[in-house]
């Protein structure tokens, strides 16, 4: 199992590594969704990657967990304003899924979607070289379902909306698509450290 450190930024008044307009969680970890948390088994959860891919791939619960695994350590910023430093993520990158599939040279962008209907747009820069995860387990304990289990995708460099809940798949386009809340008026990648909150930010 190999771990992956935090991404910094600079420091800030209040706190290192806390992003400008953000504020320190704490010990508490807000639940936000924009949708009713779904009853979902882990023997009813898949992962697909698809789209721009030399060969479509699939995995069931047992064959998602059954590839190397790695962990997440570091921090994560939601658009509403939280920051929660020093947290675990364990599951399997999501460098090994995409290999897997082939992404082909003109892949760009991907949308993320959820087993709920749920979606997010994220440049696919932003999905490889260990900057996002398939994660199952938080700090040694089971995902819990308001939080997004039984798995959820984590890109913990940008705003958390892009962490898509209860992740079913990843679709790779040659454009950007706009998911939910880009949709609505948030912004298309969603850095923290430049305060990507909303469209034109």
């Amino acid at each position: 199992m190999t771990v992956t450190r935090g991404f910094t930024g600079r420091s800030r008044a209040v706190r290192p590594g806390l992003p400008p307009g953000q504020y320190d969680a704490r010990d508490d970890w807000p639940v936000l969704s924009a949708e009713v948390t779904p009853d979902l088994a882990p023997a009813d959860w898949s992962f697909r990657v698809g789209g721009l891919v030399a060969e479509e791939r699939a995995w069931d619960w047992e064959g998602a967990w059954a590839l190397p695994g790695s962990a997440y350590e570091g921090d994560i910023h939601c658009v509403t304003g939280w920051s929660k430093f020093g947290m675990r993520f364990e599951g399997v990158s999501l460098d090994v899924f995409l290999r897997a599939a082939g992404p082909l040279p003109s892949a760009t962008h991907a949308v993320a979607y959820a087993h709920t209907g749920y979606t997010a747009s994220i440049p696919l820069a932003d999905l490889t070289g260990g900057r996002a995860w398939l994660v199952r387990s938080c700090e040694g304990r089971p995902l819990s379902p308001e939080h997004g289990g039984p798995a959820r995708l984590v890109v913990p460099h940008l705003y958390f909306w892009k962490s898509v809940k209860w992740i079913a798949g990843v679709q790779l386009l040659d454009h950007e698509e706009p998911g939910f809340w880009e949709g609505n008026g948030y912004h298309p990648r969603g850095n923290p450290w430049e305060e990507q909150r909303y469209s034109g930010d």
